[in-house]
């Protein structure tokens, strides 16, 4: 039967909420055997239509319509690449897609109530859908968080406080709280990571069932990473693809633990002195799944760029022009992707997504102030 495994290869049973190992390790769920469109149920008009991936189906998924974002063609500097926005999930992000499968989880173990942390869209995202359950929610955010993003779970009925201080001053704040209120964390919580592999394969369906030669996208805990890294990984061992497509990872340069560990051939991250930025959705400078994430990078042939702060602001103002209206955080995967054409790490006539991971209707703090000292 299916478990959860921490570092130390310990197991603990699915249906006991728990969010961290004996050892305070993160878990993950087993290796499970993948699917194949024939399991794929086409009726279903969410990313619950790979329900038969996940280790422990919902009986009631906790759903708001998530997933099924568009596959849009992209043309950068005459190379032809595709870009998956992702604002098209309900609260405007990429989160959507791991809290309804984590929140469902939740709900169906019998949990009333949830502490959150996040720089925003994952505290907006989990007050939705705690809201769709019927469960309380507390979100500690950190005060220099864009207002949209705050007042999004506010109106959604969660508690927010603010914490003084950084991202990781958060999080740290969180873990000493989870001993009287649930950890529902996007960035600890195993049954987040079922829910972001689903993006995996979702991908896999828009590209006709067929593996894209590599994905592009941007990076602070790394969810993202290990989601698409798990669901390609099923869907590699059920021989729906015959390979891993290489994941390509993008981290802004002020806040850049994982891009200078994957450099230096480190299997964790090293203590740095970080600065703050305005892709603020990927300015964590202790990932909890370091070494996970890094391992999935390698394995997968991929590689990892740092984006100068001052490129970030035009790529946003880039991706606007065309209609597009990413996050600042969700951006930096345009000057990425032309360091990585630059590298060999993608190469033209190749098929490679990149990830536009939120909408900037949600950083309206920091777009305004990109136009201010443009």
């Amino acid at each position: 039967m299916t478990a959860l495994v921490d570092r130390a290869g310990r197991s603990y049973p699915l249906q006991v909420p728990r969010w961290c190992g004996d050892d305070g390790s993160p878990l993950l769920v087993e290796p499970l055997p993948g699917i194949t469109r024939d399991d794929v149920d086409t009726t279903v008009r969410s990313q619950w239509r790979y329900a038969a991936a996940l280790p422990a189906p919902a009986a009631r998924p906790v759903t708001l319509g998530e997933g099924l974002t568009p596959l849009l063609p992209l043309d950068l500097d005459g190379v032809a690449l595709l870009v998956k926005p992702e604002w098209g999930n309900p609260t405007g992000s990429f989160k959507d897609r791991g809290t309804t499968v984590m929140v469902s989880t939740l709900c169906g173990q019998g949990v009333g109530e949830i502490l959150e942390d996040s720089s925003g869209n994952g505290g907006s995202s989990v007050a939705a859908y705690a809201a769709a359950a019927g469960i309380r929610a507390t979100i500690l955010a950190p005060q220099s968080t864009s207002a949209a993003k705050i007042q999004q779970s506010r109106m959604h009925g969660a508690a927010v406080e603010l914490v003084p201080g950084s991202r990781q001053d958060t999080a740290d704040a969180a873990v000493r709280r989870s001993a009287s209120t649930f950890y529902a964390s996007h960035n600890w919580h195993p049954f987040f990571l079922q829910g972001t592999k689903l993006l995996a394969y979702e991908i896999w369906e828009d590209l006709g069932f067929v593996a894209p030669d590599a994905v592009v996208l941007p990076c602070g805990a790394g969810s993202l990473v290990l989601g698409l890294h798990l669901g390609f990984g099923e869907l590699l061992a059920s021989g729906a693809i015959r390979r891993r497509p290489r994941l390509l990872v993008a981290q802004p340069r002020n806040c850049s633990p994982l891009v200078a560990a994957f450099a230096a051939g480190a299997e964790t991250v090293a203590p740095g002195e970080w600065v703050p930025t305005v892709a603020e959705g990927t300015a964590i400078a202790r990932p909890v799944r370091d070494r996970e994430v890094l391992a999935a990078i390698r394995l997968s042939g991929g590689d990892a760029t740092a984006v100068a702060e001052a490129d970030i602001g035009p790529a946003t103002f880039e991706l606007a022009a065309r209609g597009l209206y990413a996050e600042p955080t969700s951006a930096i995967v345009v000057p990425a992707a032309r360091e990585f054409l630059l590298r060999g790490a993608l190469r033209p006539g190749e098929t490679a997504v990149l990830v536009l991971t939120g909408s900037a209707l949600k950083a309206a703090d920091a777009v305004g102030r990109l136009l201010a000292e443009r």
